[in-house]
């Protein structure tokens, strides 16, 4: 049975491409690694930050999101907070309230499922990687050339962290 990751998942098993996102639905809802939902990168930066910290609360992971972004887009907060309500609910990220000093936090961690949703995720950015550098390279964009085989690495761009 084919994936249900997105309009286009069918038609690009037809083509013999393979998929562009994870082969598993959300829990009876499409997959949140289609296409429509990678134009900020929300998703993976938060279950990133979420691995790298082993958990976090919301402001706290809201405060990171400029050290992991992947786009220069600003990240609002509702669509933070809208994220990681659909992390949940998937089962990627599992919440408990933590009381303290102040008002009590909610405090958000990274389930085994969201790992491996994680490596979804970094598939899914080798494989639009490899299609972006391939498309700069029959188009001769950028300040420079790729050789094929080439990685922007090795082309001598060490603007990349």
């Amino acid at each position: 049975m084919p994936a249900k990751c997105g309009r286009n998942a069918d038609a690009l098993q037809r083509q013999g491409e393979g998929l562009r996102c994870c082969r598993r639905p959300g829990l009876g809802r499409p997959c949140t690694c289609t296409m429509g939902n990678v134009s900020r990168f929300i998703e993976p930066v938060v279950l990133r930050i979420l691995r790298d910290k082993k958990g976090s609360y919301g402001y706290e992971i809201a405060e990171s999101l400029a050290q992991y972004a992947l786009t220069d887009a600003t990240i609002e907060g509702a669509a933070l907070y809208r994220t990681l309500r659909t992390l949940e609910a998937n089962g990627y990220v599992s919440s408990s309230w933590a009381a303290g000093d102040g008002p009590a936090r909610r405090n958000y961690s990274l389930t085994p499922l969201g790992e491996e949703h994680l490596r979804e995720w970094a598939r899914l950015f080798e494989t639009l990687g490899a299609a972006m550098i391939e498309f700069a390279r029959e188009t001769g964009a950028g300040s420079g050339e790729l050789r094929e085989g080439e990685s922007p690495a090795a082309s001598g761009d060490e603007s990349r962290g």
